[in-house]
């Protein structure tokens, strides 16, 4: 279950200050409020605010014993966290219901240092997850989503909760599935492509995705706008059937991405660029369950990009991005110790 202690308020983010937009790189001047070459420096007096979307909901969690739990739970909702836990500003937008837990969901991304000023509420009950647990601690997913809270969000409630300087936005696992939101984060996607450095985590539910093709179709568009996506060994395997068979990461970085973070698990990441792949192992851990390491990693990742001042420009700088991923799969590790979603703090690390 999430901790109950605060994040920093505006100003405590690290890289705070003028010119720590991604575009600017590590170089970025103090003069900001324009846009140049698809580069923005904001002008801001506190960190440029990540944005995280898509599903937040209610894990209920069978163990291999017969067990059952409730954790507050989504792949963004969960990056989200992590990216509070570790000091960097990040607000989240995505459809909480006012149920009761809908309510705790909220209070929990506030506790953790989350902004909820993106939230949108609605009356529609939570959306729910069972997740079951093998021996291993990994977790396969049933979800229970019709008229329920996550999918409703709209592109014109996306936008209209949009700020205008944003750091980055990070969007993925259902919030590139479920209609209308799936819709409405493409949306946001193409509006600061560009801009803002975006990074996916497409992070496939199979068992929500009956059109293949219309997935694919989605997923391969949204990777046209795309500066970092994230996906697991399994994902890309799924997205080789969505593709019609067969699907390399030289044919998703030839979409558009810079970099492609192939995780496996214990076996590491592939840190993969046009210039090549790069190995970062991952750290000696006693696993617990694997729940939220995914989501961890793609947090842990990002805000490290934040932390270095670091832009989009900087994503072709290999050593930089291998510095990145392991300080990533340390987060990962420490969730992996942990019952549930539990993500690190930064002076855990």
């Amino acid at each position: 279950a999430p901790a109950a202690a605060s994040g920093g308020g505006p100003g405590t983010g690290p890289g705070a200050g003028p010119g720590s937009g991604p575009g600017a790189g590590r170089a970025a001047g103090p003069t900001g409020g324009s846009c140049i070459g698809g580069d923005i420096v904001a002008k801001v007096p506190f960190a440029v605010v990540i944005v995280v979307g898509g599903e937040a909901l209610v894990d209920l969690v069978l163990a291999a014993d017969g067990s059952l739990a409730a954790h507050l739970g989504g792949g963004p909702y969960n990056t989200a966290r992590t990216i509070a836990r570790l000091g960097v500003e990040v607000a989240f937008l995505g459809r909480v219901s006012t149920d009761r837990f809908g309510r705790n969901v909220r209070s929990s991304l506030l506790s953790d240092g989350v902004h909820d000023d993106l939230v949108v509420t609605t009356e529609d009950p939570t959306t729910l997850a069972l997740a079951e647990l093998d021996e291993r601690g990994a977790a396969s997913y049933r979800f229970y989503i019709e008229h329920t809270s996550a999918p409703g969000l709209t592109a014109s409630d996306a936008l209209a909760k949009l700020p205008d300087d944003l750091y980055a936005v990070h969007v993925g696992t259902l919030g590139l599935v479920l209609e209308p939101m799936a819709s409405a984060y493409q949306v946001v996607i193409e509006r600061v492509a560009g801009n803002a450095l975006v990074m996916v985590d497409v992070n496939c539910r199979p068992v929500l995705i009956d059109d293949r093709v219309g997935y694919w179709s989605r997923v391969r568009e949204v990777l046209r706008n795309t500066d970092i996506v994230k996906v697991s060994d399994e994902d890309l395997a799924f997205l080789a059937l969505c593709a019609g068979g067969h699907l390399t990461i030289e044919d998703v970085l030839a979409l558009g991405p810079s970099v492609v973070l192939l995780t496996k698990g214990a076996d590491g990441v592939d840190v993969v660029t046009a210039r090549g792949a790069e190995h970062v192992a991952a750290p000696p851990t006693k696993v617990v369950d694997t729940i939220g390491a995914g989501d961890s990693f793609g947090g842990g990742f990002l805000s490290w990009w934040h932390d270095e001042r670091l832009g989009r420009t900087d994503l072709a700088d290999r050593d930089l991005l291998r510095r990145a991923a392991t300080f990533a799969a340390r987060v990962a590790a420490v969730t992996c110790e942990r019952a549930g979603a539990d993500p690190p703090w930064r002076h855990e690390l």
